[in-house]
């Protein structure tokens, strides 16, 4: 069954690719393909005629298996295409419609240029059919590991966004953090303070978790962790933020964070100010003149 079905399959793209790529764009043009504007109708039908050729070569072979090495190009334009849709906000319905809108197109062709042995005809439909069904499969997977690759770069992004290091004061820096403390985050918050000490060439660091929602043994030990990295740059740290339920809750979990605390962070500035040998004063407002 295999043989024949392959060889109806390759000889009716090669004799009408292009009729059947038209039906095939009327298809996707109906399944809404355009009304999105993310792609334009040019786009859509250099896709797809790519498409049809290098699946033309890949049966023109003598392979069905989306597997095998003649399929190697196939896979190549449609990991291309899932990416690109994924990228541009395609959902994976609208991305898997591109290759399974092509059955019916060649379901029609089949029946008008399929030729006299109807069991050939039928067997290599169905032979299509179902090889249209695993690259649709195919698409979907390839879509789905590039909006993960996505969504991971938009979390480390975030993450970098959300960790910035603030110049306070000459060898002053400030660390607010905002959100959940986990490892990950803690690898970006300690690379960022450690590259703003040595470029500001600070010697005081105050980390600020007034944004921190809750703080457990492990957010402890991550702050800990920063704290020691900072140290060992040179900086001493201080810890500002620390709220009522908040400390109750190290107490209760018998945490030592062994760095100075304060409860603000207008209160840990004035102090790394102290530490410096410096101080904050109201300054006298000056007599009017004539008074």
């Amino acid at each position: 069954m295999a043989k024949p079905a392959k060889q109806v399959a390759s000889t009716l793209l090669n004799a009408h690719q292009a009729d059947v790529q038209q039906m095939w764009i009327e298809r996707l043009k109906l399944d809404g393909a355009l009304q999105s504007g993310r792609i334009r109708e040019g786009e859509l039908q250099s896709q797809c005629n790519e498409f049809l050729t290098r699946l033309r070569e890949a049966l023109g072979s003598g392979a069905f298996d989306i597997e095998s090495a003649e399929f190697a190009g196939v896979r190549d334009l449609l990991t291309e295409i899932s990416a690109s849709r994924a990228t541009r906000g395609y959902s994976p319905r609208e991305t898997a419609v591109f290759v399974f809108s092509l059955k019916q197109p060649l379901f029609d062709a089949f029946q008008k240029w399929g030729g006299a042995d109807a069991l050939a005809t039928l067997e290599a439909n169905w032979a299509i059919g179902l090889l249209l069904d695993r690259l649709g499969l195919f698409t979907t997977e390839a879509y789905q590991r590039t909006r993960e690759a996505l969504i991971v770069r938009q979390q480390q992004e975030i993450a970098e966004l959300s960790t910035p290091v603030i110049k306070l004061w000459d060898g002053i820096l400030a660390l607010p953090l905002i959100g959940t403390l986990d490892s990950q985050r803690t690898q970006v918050v300690m690379e960022s303070l450690l590259e703003s000490i040595v470029q500001q060439n600070a010697d005081m660091a105050i980390i600020d978790i007034t944004g921190v929602p809750t703080v457990d043994t492990l957010t402890a030990q991550h702050l800990l962790k920063t704290i020691a990295a900072a140290r060992l740059m040179g900086a001493d740290c201080i810890i500002s933020g620390i709220r009522p339920q908040i400390a109750q809750t190290i107490v209760h979990l018998g945490v030592e964070l062994s760095v100075v605390s304060k409860a603000t962070l207008a209160d840990a500035f004035a102090l790394a100010l102290a530490r410096q040998g410096r101080g904050v004063v109201k300054r006298r407002s000056e007599p009017a003149t004539g008074a």
